[in-house]
């Protein structure tokens, strides 16, 4: 009896401890067979048709409509300076006035000088109808005074070069001169721009030629105002293309009445070919490998890795032409931790 008293706890502790083992080991096994391949978290995007504008884009200059520098045409001195660096200038108007004394003096005195020719000339015209006087005399006075107005022409022109005015509407630049100064012929006073109207010229590649016309709408975007376009229209195309770039010039016209494009502004062109409706995806979703494009399509949880055939690119677009179909979910974010046939996670689902 005392002997399997003392046995009993032995084995008792015997149990215990390889139940113990047991439990312990239980769990790891029951994980290890549950566990598999974990569902990498992406995003997707739902394949539709969209309109895919084909453009053309192009790097152009701004020019003024009109663009003149205003110059002297005589050598005199500036006696007076109607504008302010920046101004304003309507057609005709004075902008400065150069000494004109002497030539005012002239026309005064030519004008005297027909007057007085034009009395001699009645005079004797009332004398030879009386036969007082020949008629040589007649022609000669007539003569005379036919020379004075022309010379009084002359005069007037003269004094009219010593007006300096705007041959056309539009905003002065930097005046160049002061009152007192010596201006010669080529001398530069100011500019004038007409920039009511802005000539944007632009190159397109050869390729492109059939594809623009005179009266075809574009818009024109530049750095000086982020997120701005200007719209205009081709008003012209060259009719020669260059031999080494294979481009033709293309000039454009685009509005301008707030003054805020200024011709030698550097614009970035695009004019619309045509419009497709067409199968459109997020750049974003493509994986190149060598040479071809793919893309990770989701059915049922699984990723399957999908070649695609790719047309047209936009900033942040793509064309599909083959590959997929509307209404496929397609990975846009994630593609780079997803294999084919693997589990995903989709978040914006």
């Amino acid at each position: 009896m005392s002997s399997r008293i003392s046995v009993s706890p032995l084995l008792i502790g015997v149990v215990l401890l390889a139940a113990v083992v047991v439990y312990l080991n239980l769990p790891n096994e029951q994980a290890s067979g549950q566990r598999g391949p974990r569902a990498t978290p992406v995003k997707t995007a739902i394949a539709e048709t969209q309109t895919l504008p084909i453009t053309i884009e192009s790097l152009g200059t701004a020019v003024a409509n009109e663009s003149v520098n205003i110059t002297a045409q005589v050598t005199e001195t500036v006696k007076a300076i109607n504008f302010e660096d920046g101004d304003k200038a309507m057609e005709g108007e004075l902008l400065v006035q150069l000494n004109n004394t002497e030539e005012r003096a002239r026309v005064e005195e030519l004008k005297a000088n027909i007057d007085e020719a034009k009395r001699q000339f009645t005079r004797i015209a009332d004398l030879r109808q009386s036969n007082a006087t020949s008629e040589q005399l007649l022609d000669e006075q007539q003569a005379r005074v036919k020379a004075l107005e022309a010379q009084l022409d002359i005069a007037i022109a003269q004094l009219n070069d010593l007006q300096i005015r705007a041959p056309f509407s539009g905003l002065l630049g930097n005046r160049e001169i002061s009152i007192g100064s010596l201006v010669q012929p080529g001398t530069t006073i100011s500019t004038l721009d007409d920039i009511s109207v802005v000539k944007v010229d632009f190159s397109i590649a050869e390729n492109h030629l059939g594809s623009v016309a005179k009266g075809q709408r574009l818009s024109a975007a530049s750095v000086a105002y982020p997120g701005e376009a200007f719209e205009g229209e081709i008003t012209n195309i060259d009719t020669r293309l260059d031999p080494v770039s294979r481009a033709i010039r293309v000039r454009a016209t685009i509005q301008n009445k707030d003054s805020r494009l200024r011709p030698g502004m550097l614009l970035t062109v695009v004019v619309e070919k045509r419009v497709l409706n067409t199968l459109v995806l997020p750049e974003k979703a493509l994986v190149p490998v060598e040479d071809k494009q793919f893309v990770y399509v989701v059915k049922d949880d699984v990723a399957h890795q999908q070649e695609v055939v790719i047309g047209e690119r936009r900033p942040g677009f793509v064309q599909i032409i083959e590959g997929v179909s509307i209404g496929d979910e397609v990975i846009t974010e994630g593609t780079l931790r997803v294999r084919d046939q693997s589990p995903v996670n989709v978040l914006n689902r």
